[in-house]
């Protein structure tokens, strides 16, 4: 990553001359009358919407870029992330020691493709942007790494991302850092963590279902439990989806990457908490063992759950997982990330990741820290006047409430019965862009990754 960000110590390099529709008229004037004829000659005007322009200097290799910026004083995370895929190779930085600041996170983005599965990809050469503020450099580089983690882990077709390389990766992550990672599988889960068990008994040996724990950083620390939903495919169990919703189950793991990936950067920013990271991992699929509308499951917490609809297995596999984050204790912070109803898409689209916390302070300071570095998440209620529709006649709780109001709330709520008391903070992301942007291609996406750890930095004074 760092190949594509340096820091600038006067190297040779091509000027990025940064232009919005208020700007332009005054840099325009200040340009010789060779460069204002070509720009004129190209109808380069500066209006607002992306545009880019080769300007000659002296030399052969002596030349320039112009390009539009919505606002050249408030740079996005995305607005230099087309121009970064678009110019040749070579070594650039921005006009005036200009301080790329967050538009550095989607230039290196922008160079990085999903190709694994590619037979005739051709690699480009690095597009290296200089930065004046060397620390920014290995910070930036663990952002992108972070959102390439996400991205990479649900692109990957589940035959490839199961729940034992759902382990796997965790296990190359802590080994980078010295974490320790036990792993609970198959039967084993039965009379300890029911509900992960009967979610994921259908599937096959090779994908049996299991709970992975990972623990880092120093026994007296404040405890940050991080959790994911890990369904590496969700064909809806016997409550079975259409095609049209089952083809994109291969990203029903993302809640896991999430919190892999959150898990990754407190590590590699060595942030002073005693992580707990929790990841069930599983596969919806339909057998003779598969899980029945009707059945009733006991919970790890005691909670019995009728089984309404097994399509709604997420939240089940969340709950034996949140129950085991308070076991020793109440963490000082509660964080999961799930792809858990289509109900949140519905209300908020894809792009906005709805947010469920227990605190207003939580809540205002992780969009406060979205809105900084440029990742939106939006608060939903968790308004206690819906939990009745979780109620059964035979059992304590329904794992899904009748008909389709409220179906993200609803959800967010059956999970809120498993918490320990603590700060809890529930993301019901989409996990994926359903057309690409400069930066962002289509396929899978990481949402409030970098806002809530925005806001970790923050809480625990990093």
């Amino acid at each position: 990553m760092t190949d594509l960000l340096k820091a600038d110590q006067g190297q040779d390099a091509h000027t990025i001359h940064l232009v919005d529709e208020d700007s332009f008229e005054d840099w325009k004037k200040a340009q010789p009358q060779r460069i204002r004829t070509l720009l004129e000659a190209n109808r380069f005007e500066g209006k607002q919407g992306y545009q880019w322009l080769t300007l000659p200097g002296a030399g052969d290799d002596d030349w320039s870029v112009v390009t539009t910026v919505a606002d050249v004083d408030e740079l996005s995370p995305w607005c230099l992330a087309k121009l970064g895929e678009d110019l040749p190779e070579g070594i650039y930085r921005l006009a005036d020691d200009k301080d790329p600041g967050p538009a550095k996170l989607g230039w290196i983005l922008a160079q990085n493709q999903f190709c694994r599965y590619k037979s005739d990809h051709q690699e480009r050469g690095d597009r290296t942007l200089l930065t004046p503020s060397p620390a920014d450099v290995d910070r930036t580089a663990l952002a992108a790494e972070a959102t390439l983690l996400v991205r990479d882990m649900i692109d990957t077709p589940t035959a490839d991302m199961g729940p034992g390389e759902i382990e796997a990766k965790v296990r190359e992550i802590a080994g980078r850092f010295g974490a320790e990672v036990d792993t609970i599988k198959g039967d084993a889960l039965e009379q300890g963590y029911p509900m992960i068990h009967a979610v994921g008994k259908a599937a096959s040996r090779a994908n049996a279902p299991r709970l992975i724990e990972l623990a880092w950083g120093k026994a007296d620390a404040p405890r940050l439990a991080i959790i994911g939903k890990g369904v590496a495919f969700d064909s809806g169990g016997l409550d079975i989806k259409a095609a049209s919703g089952m083809r994109l189950m291969k990203k029903d793991m993302g809640g896991a990457a999430h919190a892999l990936a959150l898990a990754f950067l407190v590590m590699a920013r060595n942030l002073p908490v005693r992580l707990h990271l929790l990841i069930p991992a599983v596969e919806n699929a339909i057998s003779e063992d598969s899980f029945r509308p009707g059945d009733i499951i006991k919970s790890r917490k005691g909670l019995t759950v009728e089984i309404d609809n097994t399509d709604a297995e997420g939240r089940l596999i969340l709950g034996d997982a949140l129950h085991k984050a308070g076991e020793d204790g109440a963490p000082d912070l509660l964080v999961d990330f799930a792809t858990l109803t289509g109900a949140a898409r519905v209300a908020l689209g894809p792009d906005l990741p709805p947010m469920f916390a227990t605190d207003d302070s939580l809540a205002d300071g992780i969009a406060a820290a979205g809105e900084k570095v440029g990742d939106d998440v939006w608060r939903m209620p968790l308004w206690d006047g819906y939990d009745e529709m979780l109620s059964s006649s035979i059992a304590d709780m329904s794992n899904s409430a009748q008909g389709s109001f409220a179906g993200c709330i609803t959800a967010a709520l059956f999970l809120r019965r498993f918490i320990p008391d603590c700060d809890w903070v529930h993301f019901d992301t989409f996990g994926w862009r359903p057309s690409a942007k400069p930066g962002r291609p289509k396929g899978g996406e990481a949402y409030g990754l970098r806002a809530t750890f925005a806001y970790l930095e923050e809480r625990y004074g990093q």
